[in-house]
């Protein structure tokens, strides 16, 4: 998850007094850029590489990895199921144009403390934790972003039936699973009120019903076609256009 520690009397350790937040971006030739947050653009976060690679060693807690993003493109990483199912989620939000993790370090004074944060993810756009301490600790970047008109998410997880049914969705993100022309094939076929299982009925003799079915799932991810996500996904989903 995100970094956090600080230093007391509002300077670095060679005694340099922090005068405004700064963040650093690490190139992709490997070097890194330091300049005041509010001169940092979400473009460049967005051109940059994560501050830090994912680790991985015997007996930690977190399990982390690279997820595959329908959104960017590429790969992403992530260092904890809990950021993989907010991974998913902004993979699957049509409004999230771009995914940046590990985006920047970022240093600030927060009273009398020089803190240093590296956010787990920036979102690019077209609740809060129980526990007081943890959440004073993750809370103070949200007014540094916010002045720099951004937002900031402390995010603790969501619904399980939504994530499961986006996690599963998210099995059909890839371009051409299925082929553009299955899933052509089954958009033309839908009619209002139709039911998942009453749709896959009427594709026998078009498309075999397995492709079918991916048709469907695909269009689910893509947004062309929506259903109720707070209930288990099955034959009996109904389906909308929305596309």
């Amino acid at each position: 998850m995100a970094t956090e520690d600080h230093v007391r009397g509002g300077r670095e350790t060679g005694g340099t007094r922090l005068r405004e937040p700064l963040a650093s971006v690490r190139l992709r030739d490997g070097t890194a850029a330091e300049r005041p947050l509010r001169q940092l653009t979400a473009g460049e976060v967005v051109a940059a590489v994560p501050w830090r690679s994912a680790r991985s060693a015997r007996g930690q807690a977190h399990y982390p990895g690279y997820y595959w993003s329908a959104t960017s493109g590429g790969h992403v990483i992530y260092e904890s199921r809990l950021e993989l199912a907010r991974l998913l989620l902004a993979d699957f939000d049509p409004d999230v144009t771009a995914i940046a993790a590990q985006p920047f370090l970022l240093r600030a004074l927060a009273g009398v403390r020089v803190r240093r944060h590296v956010p787990d993810f920036l979102l690019l756009h077209a609740g809060r934790l129980a526990d007081p301490a943890v959440a004073e600790a993750l809370a103070w970047p949200g007014e540094l972003f916010e002045d720099r008109g951004w937002g900031y998410e402390i995010w603790s997880g969501a619904d399980p039936v939504i994530l499961a049914n986006v996690r599963f969705l998210a099995g059909y993100r890839r371009p051409g699973m299925p082929p553009d022309s299955v899933t052509a094939v089954v958009r033309d076929e839908v009619r209002p009120g139709d039911h998942v299982g009453g749709l896959l009925d009427r594709l026998e003799g078009r498309c075999p019903r397995p492709q079918a079915k991916a048709g469907v799932l695909r269009l689910l991810w893509q947004r062309i076609l929506s259903t109720d996500l707070t209930r288990p996904l099955d034959a009996g989903s109904v389906l909308e256009v929305t596309m």
